[in-house]
């Protein structure tokens, strides 16, 4: 092999491992100063060269840090992305976040917050004194496939991990596939190979995982493996909305749409799902429809509810004030009322 070749193939290699890879030039002289280790002043010692060093934070042979320190330093290029969109595809983008430009350790931190907030819990009055209550998603598997997806990223090409909540669905990308050597149903059955084994340590030190492999059989004991979706450069977990919660109607919903001569066995929020499952309808139609003279504030307060719930969209989500807007119901409307249909036809 000619040797232009040869030093192509392993820079190749070198830029594969980040332990190896060293941090960016421009940054290296700050990144020894910007590490910090959770347990270090409780335990007594200090960040020092031979503690960088037997967290292999180092390039061996080098007196560079490697880009696992800058990626743990305080100040990095790296952000993992947050996005919302209104529907089931990425047409309707809400909310755009990003978590990072920071240590990857505080980075994280910060998205399993987001996504306990995202993991709403839904709630229905059953009875007297009673309610039930239901998440979203299963919480424990949402936290291990984040840092899953955060450990095992490929950052050599600085693609940050991704997180998309969407209508009826929160998936979390990760940059890379499949290590070589690692196949599909082996990954299935728990077994794990490390990409970034320095983050792996730092990682299972601050107690953010325990061992290889045990994040994948905890998810997949909450949920199918059809969640699993894994192509030549990403690794995607996609987590359906829980049917359970979809069955309830968020509380926020029937309490701002059920008052005064409204009220009554059928919420104004279910009698609003009812009449758009056969066709998308204005406010001025709903009002018509059920039997309002005029478009009342619990009208407005129900819509509004129903469409911060997701149940509803508008049909020019463009222009929310056009005096053609209409609403339908989204993906998660029709499951709920397919769910409710079901039920009754079983009473």
């Amino acid at each position: 092999m000619p040797l232009p070749k040869i030093a192509d193939t392993v820079r190749g290699l070198e830029r594969a491992v980040i332990g190896l890879s060293p941090c960016p030039f421009d940054k290296a002289p700050h990144v020894k100063g910007q590490i910090h280790y959770g347990e270090s002043k409780a335990q007594g010692f200090e960040i020092n060269d031979t503690f960088l060093h037997n967290l292999d934070l180092d390039v061996p042979d080098s007196e560079r840090l490697n880009y696992a320190a800058y990626l743990l330093a305080d100040t990095n290029s790296i952000s993992i992305k947050v996005a919302k969109y209104a529907g089931t595809d990425k047409c309707d983008l809400i909310e755009n976040q990003e978590y990072g430009y920071c240590s990857l350790l505080k980075a994280t931190h910060r998205v399993l917050d987001k996504l306990e907030i995202e993991n709403r819990t839904l709630t229905r009055i059953t009875g007297a004194a009673e309610r039930e209550q239901r998440r979203l998603f299963n919480a424990r598997a949402l936290r291990e496939a984040l840092i899953n997806a955060i450990i095992h990223n490929d950052y050599t090409a600085e693609v940050p991990p991704l997180v998309e909540i969407y209508a009826d669905r929160l998936s979390i990308t990760s940059y890379g596939g499949l290590l070589s050597g690692l196949s599909l149903e082996e990954c299935l059955s728990g077994r794990s190979m490390p990409r970034n084994r320095e983050l792996m340590r730092v990682f299972r030190d601050m107690e953010l995982v325990e061992h290889l492999g045990s994040g994948m059989r905890r998810i997949l004991s909450a949920y199918d493996s059809h969640i699993v979706h894994i192509s030549e450069h990403f690794f995607e977990l996609r987590f359906p909305m829980a049917s359970e919660a979809l069955a309830l109607i968020p509380e926020g919903a029937e309490s701002g749409a059920e008052s005064g001569a409204e009220s009554g066995a059928e919420s104004l929020s279910k009698k609003i799902l009812h009449l758009l499952r056969d066709a998308a309808l204005s406010k001025s139609e709903l009002s018509s429809q059920l039997g309002l003279k005029s478009v009342t504030g619990a009208l407005n307060r129900a819509v509004n509810a129903l469409l911060e719930a997701h149940w509803i969209e508008r049909t020019l989500p463009d222009k929310p004030q056009s005096r053609l807007q209409k609403y339908r119901l989204t993906h998660a409307g029709r499951q709920w009322m397919g769910k409710s249909d079901s039920q009754i036809s079983k009473a």
